[in-house]
């Protein structure tokens, strides 16, 4: 087979598998990244721990991604979590399976697999070329601001996998998305995933609470019903369980301008046995005696009933204890998706073919946060990155189209480059 040269513009775990994918079939690759040094979200997220994947039942897993569920099942189906382990156990990380499903290196930590990852890409003969932003089409190539100023390069084919628009700082920022759009790529515009968002906290309240964890209750929004726990901020609410409703409460505020995360703070309990309790502690007990006798709800939680709970319900042990068993949270709007792990929207699976090609674009193709997708934390994340970049590059997708691509071409006029012959770029 003859060897190709293929661009991969985007230096994250899309564009890194796709990179391994590509150089082990014998294409010549290089990465093209606009920050110092690639994979700085991977690394991020490593610093607590680099949830790789999760083990839950795959039928269950691969329904996690919302309305990209379909579309991406077939890259899951062929990269799936235990996949995800086996290739990490092969450039040295072994991982174990924690409490929750979630699946981590054993050694809690991301920067010894991306080390061994891209000596992998390097023995490959993979290229790396950092502080390279794309720019856009030029001159039937792909133009990089760089230090020493300008450059355009011609390939047979790239890859974009160039994030989504959250943590900008690491490089994510969505600068491509109006020179895609120019193309006449369809692009949902971007909103924030598994973010927090903001509560109108008494001041009282958030000077004393702002930091706090509430531990071990329940919550549901549109998006379901979910134990764990999360943070009470000086904004509002933060962490994994306000991030499990994050597209429930995010889609509702859209929609009706309002939203409410309700809480069970007392999963454990009836309201019966609740209001039994309460009703023995009935008299000169205070409200916040009464709480921690009769519903063990002490610190930040009794705070948060005394802050959300009228004070004609107080006095009442019935509608006291339906209101800590749903306890709403009214939240106003999502932080800005520049604090989010993750982002929705992106480039329209309707703008891409099966084989993740932009259909305006032949020869262009995409992978990664850039598409229309999201998916909660705890692994799903970082699996369908490393899967649609596999998917992007497997002998069905970039590698035979730039076999069948080279061999048509090869007549042709070595004076022009491959993808300007071709008229695949603007």
């Amino acid at each position: 087979m003859k060897t190709s040269e293929i661009a991969i513009i985007g230096g994250g775990p899309a564009g890194l598998m796709a990179a391994e994918v590509l150089s082990g079939l014998g294409h010549s690759v290089t990465i093209y990244d606009s920050m110092p040094t690639v994979g700085r979200k991977f690394l991020l997220a490593g610093k607590s721990g680099l949830n790789i994947t999760h083990a839950e039942d795959y039928n269950l897993f691969r329904t996690r991604f919302g309305a990209g569920s379909d579309r991406l099942r077939p890259a899951l189906d062929a990269f799936t979590p235990d996949d995800v382990r086996d290739w990490a156990a092969g450039l040295g990380t072994e991982t174990f399976v924690g409490s929750s499903g979630r699946v981590f290196p054993k050694v809690m930590k991301a920067s010894p697999l991306l080390r061994a990852w891209l000596r992998r890409l390097e023995a490959q003969g993979t290229k790396l070329r950092t502080r390279h932003r794309w720019s856009g089409f030029e001159d039937g190539g792909y133009a990089f601001e760089t230090p020493e100023g300008q450059t355009v390069v011609h390939c047979d084919a790239a890859l974009l996998a160039l994030g989504g628009a959250s943590w900008p700082r690491l490089g994510s920022d969505a600068s491509w998305l109006a020179l895609l759009r120019d193309q006449g790529v369809a692009i949902s515009d971007f909103r924030p995933a598994n973010c927090g968002f903001d509560v109108a906290w008494s001041e009282t309240f958030r000077d004393r609470f702002a930091g706090e964890p509430l531990k071990s209750v329940t919550a549901s929004s549109d998006a379901g019903v979910f134990p764990g726990e999360f943070v009470v901020t000086r904004h509002g609410v933060e962490g994994s369980l306000v991030y499990a409703h994050a597209s429930g409460l995010r889609d509702r505020l859209e929609h009706d301008s309002e939203a409410t995360l309700v809480l069970d703070l007392v999963p454990g309990r009836t309201v019966e046995r609740l209001a039994r309790d309460f009703e023995r502690q009935q008299g000169k007990a205070s409200f916040s005696n009464r709480l921690r006798k009769a519903a063990r709800l002490s610190g930040v939680k009794a705070a948060l009933v005394r802050e959300l709970a009228p004070a004609a319900l107080q006095a009442d042990p019935h509608e006291l204890a339906s209101l800590i068993k749903a306890l709403p949270i009214p939240v106003l709007r999502t932080r800005p998706i520049a604090e989010a792990i993750s982002s929705a929207g992106g480039v329209s699976f309707e703008s891409i073919n099966d084989d993740y090609m932009l259909k305006a674009l032949p020869g262009v193709f995409v992978a990664g946060e850039m598409l229309d997708w999201e998916a909660p934390t705890g692994g799903y994340l970082l699996t369908a990155c490393l899967a649609m970049g596999r998917a992007a590059a497997r002998d069905r997708g970039l590698a035979a189209v730039i076999t069948d691509f080279v061999q048509a071409v090869s007549g042709r006029s070595s004076s022009t480059p491959p993808a300007s012959r071709a008229g695949r770029l603007p």
